[in-house]
Formats: C-alpha cells, sequence, structure tokens
C-alpha cells in the first residue's frame, strides 16, 4: 500500500510504473453536497484537477481501463423516477458538477485515445462490511443513516429532518440506499466487464426504489430501539426531491444481484459498526486513564 496524494504528479507517476496495473479504480473524492455549496472551489481542485492527474500518468503509461465512481447527484432535479442513464444531466450543487465535468472528460479521452471506462453512478452507499471490518468513519459524519445512528447512542443530541415539504408522500426527501457490499460487489463485476468487452459504459447503482428520510428514522428507531430525538427544520441547499435509480442497465451488462436490500439489514450493520467505533474510544480512555 502506498499513500499519497493525488496533487502529487510525481508520485502518481512512480506508482503506476511500479505496479503496471492493467485498470485503475478511482474512489478518491469529497463528497458532501452541503459542503460543495459553501466550498465549490475545494471540489473542482480535488474531484476533478486531481483527477486529471491521475487520468494523465494513466495515458503517459498506456494504462487505458478506468473504473470511475460518479453519483447520482449529476441528474440534478430528475424529471421522471426512476432515473436511468440517458436522463439529462443538470446537477444542482457543484459536487455534482464536479462529478459531470470527470464524466465529459473521460467521454472526450475515450474518442481521443485507447481508453475506456465504466462510470458508475452510486445513489445513496449506506451500512457496513457485515463481519464489522470496515464502515463510514468520516470525521463529520453528514449521511442520514451514520448521523441517525450516532444520535442513537448520544454523540449528538438530536437529529435534523431537512425540509418536510418536498413533493413526497409525507414531505421528506426519497433516497435509494445501496449496501456497501452490493455496491463493492457491482465493481468487481463492472471491471470484469470492462476487461472482456473493452467497452465504455455508465451504469447507475442502486435498488430501483427508495426511503424516505422520515422511513429511515423509524427505521433507525426500531433497529436501536432507542427513541432519540428529531428536529425537523427549514430544507439544506443542494437537495433534491428524489432520487431512485433503474438499475436495469447495471444488471443486464454485468450480471449484478442485489443480495442486500434491506432497509433493515443495511441499518442493522451500519448499527453494529458504530457499536465497534464506540466501544473503541471507550478502550483507547480507558487505557490512556491507566
Amino acid at each position: 500500500m502506498v499513500t499519497g496524494d493525488l496533487a502529487d504528479k510525481i508520485l502518481l507517476e512512480k506508482i503506476i510504473q511500479d505496479f503496471e496495473p492493467d485498470a485503475v479504480l478511482h474512489f478518491a473524492a469529497f463528497i458532501q453536497v452541503e459542503e460543495s455549496v459553501r466550498e465549490p472551489f475545494k471540489y473542482y481542485q480535488n474531484n476533478v484537477i486531481n483527477t486529471v492527474s491521475l487520468l494523465e500518468a494513466m495515458i503517459k503509461n498506456n494504462i487505458n481501463n478506468f473504473i470511475y465512481s460518479s453519483t447520482t447527484a449529476v441528474y440534478g432535479i430528475p424529471k421522471e423516477i426512476p432515473i436511468n442513464e440517458h436522463a439529462p444531466l443538470n446537477p444542482i450543487n457543484p459536487y455534482g458538477a464536479s462529478k459531470v465535468m470527470v464524466e465529459k472528460i473521460l467521454k472526450d479521452m475515450s474518442s481521443a485515445n485507447d481508453f475506456r471506462y465504466v462510470a458508475l453512478r452510486y445513489f445513496n452507499v449506506a451500512g457496513a462490511d457485515a463481519k464489522c471490518r470496515i464502515g463510514q468513519a468520516y470525521e463529520e459524519a453528514t449521511h442520514l443513516i451514520t448521523r441517525a445512528l450516532k444520535t442513537a447512542h448520544g454523540e449528538f443530541n438530536k437529529l435534523s429532518i431537512f425540509g418536510t415539504d418536498y413533493t413526497t408522500d409525507d414531505g421528506t426527501c426519497i433516497r435509494d440506499y445501496i449496501h456497501v457490499d452490493d455496491l463493492a460487489q457491482a465493481h468487481v463485476q463492472a471491471l470484469e466487464y470492462l476487461l472482456d468487452t473493452k467497452k465504455t459504459e455508465i451504469l447507475n447503482c442502486g435498488y430501483g426504489h427508495g426511503f424516505s428520510v422520515k422511513e429511515v428514522v423509524e427505521a433507525a428507531k426500531k433497529v436501536t430501539g432507542i427513541d432519540f430525538s428529531v428536529e425537523e427544520t427549514g430544507r439544506r441547499a443542494g437537495d433534491p426531491p428524489a432520487l431512485v435509480a433503474d438499475n436495469s442497465k447495471l444488471k443486464e451488462f454485468t450480471g449484478w444481484i442485489q443480495e442486500h436490500d434491506d432497509l433493515e439489514y443495511i441499518i442493522n450493520t451500519a448499527w453494529d459498526w458504530e457499536l465497534k467505533l464506540k466501544n473503541n474510544r471507550a478502550f483507547q480512555g480507558s487505557y490512556r486513564d491507566i
């Protein structure tokens, strides 16, 4: 393993020359919608400019297969639900715009070079490894499920619901939540597809149905058995009312199967992970006190 920065062009080229990969899977990005509205340059610098540095190093060293982590945020406020890959790209926040920019760069590179890619447009990734080996560990939790669970075990005093006046059944945003294990498997099968066919594709990664914020909150209370405090407040900048995937193309092209399509299972794995994090912090605190 090498720890580095995509902005370090010299290191990038050395890594590619040392490892000589058949393909590159690119996950590194800033992903917080609200932050991107407040700090757009941060997102364009890291998500676009640094990705270009990686692509430049790949082309220079004749590495021509690329798996790209894109996002449903490229669609903005879609006119039709579920969303298929041909829906117009109309992002409403800098995060989504940064991903659209890279997708356009990839398209142009593919046209001009012996270069092909699969862009996976993630919907809402959630949950943790079932064996509790890895999970979400951001310094500042913003994802709904993680935030709800941290509220349940007392890390936050309350959970805020941003907006209850959307054009949905209960007035809160609807999202398509995909378990991280299923998303990981989608990457494996997308890479196999790319290496086998040498064809460029764009694929949605979601389950094809969604849950509202209020439904997720109730499921989190059920899983944890804790009636944590919830506050309804105004809309958050950059949030569309509903985002649900049409995943038929992913299934058709790669044979992907959604094995963990169960909201309570997703939350259960995330809860186990949060409890592990909390226990680890408690242990470290006790160790320091000795």
